[in-house]
């Protein structure tokens, strides 16, 4: 009865525990690198946070760096659900390209200030300074597909006639990304919606007296 009972139990769903595991790992690499700062953060460190074997992070990823890479990939993504759909995949267009950038800077105000997304993203942020190799891992993984949104929405307004032609898309986001960035990692001043929505009018409209 004992063998036939076994037999009847439903088999484990690995799936569903290795999604757990998962979850934990990227919980406590987060977690990790805002506590101790990444060069003290360690696979060891992180396995024993999420109560998991370190073989198993080995198994999933090749070193630290890829495993914080894709836990704040992640946080991005959740931050962008949380947002709303139409903010996962590109900047929303309504025909007015200062109301679109205003909105998605808004969102971004909000995600700088949040403490899950503030103290891990510093702790990288700051290690890239100094560490090249993770600096650029980031800018590829983390920034660039960011970026490009923007890059998309100028392009869109070129197309309808609200940006000059000859202006650079890439140039033309950093008027408005770069100043926010340094803002929030030098503390030289406080990130609110007023200070991005003032980018966005500076960088559209110009700081020069209007023609009369």
């Amino acid at each position: 009865m004992a063998a036939q009972k076994s037999a009847q139990q439903p088999a484990p769903n690995t799936t569903r525990r290795s999604e757990r595991s998962r979850r934990a790992i990227y919980d406590a690499a987060l977690a990790l690198v805002g506590e101790v700062g990444y060069p003290r953060t360690t696979i060891e460190g992180i396995a024993a946070r999420a109560g998991v074997g370190k073989q198993t992070i080995y198994r999933w990823w090749s070193s630290k760096a890829d495993v914080l890479l894709e836990a704040f990939l992640d946080l991005s993504e959740q931050a962008s659900r949380e947002a709303g759909p139409e903010y996962e995949f590109a900047i929303p267009d309504t025909g007015d390209l200062a109301a679109d950038l205003k909105a998605v800077l808004r969102l971004t105000v909000d995600q700088l200030k949040d403490p899950r997304f503030e103290v891990p993203a510093r702790a990288l942020a700051a290690e890239g300074v100094v560490n090249e190799e993770l600096g650029r891992v980031c800018m590829t993984k983390l920034l660039e597909p960011s970026l490009l949104l923007y890059v998309d929405r100028v392009r869109a307004a070129q197309e309808a006639g609200q940006v000059r032609q000859e202006v650079d898309p890439r140039i033309a986001l950093e008027l408005w990304v770069s100043p926010l960035a340094q803002r929030w990692l030098q503390y030289t001043g406080p990130i609110t919606y007023e200070y991005t929505d003032t980018l966005v009018d500076y960088a559209l409209y110009g700081i020069a007296p209007h023609a009369r």
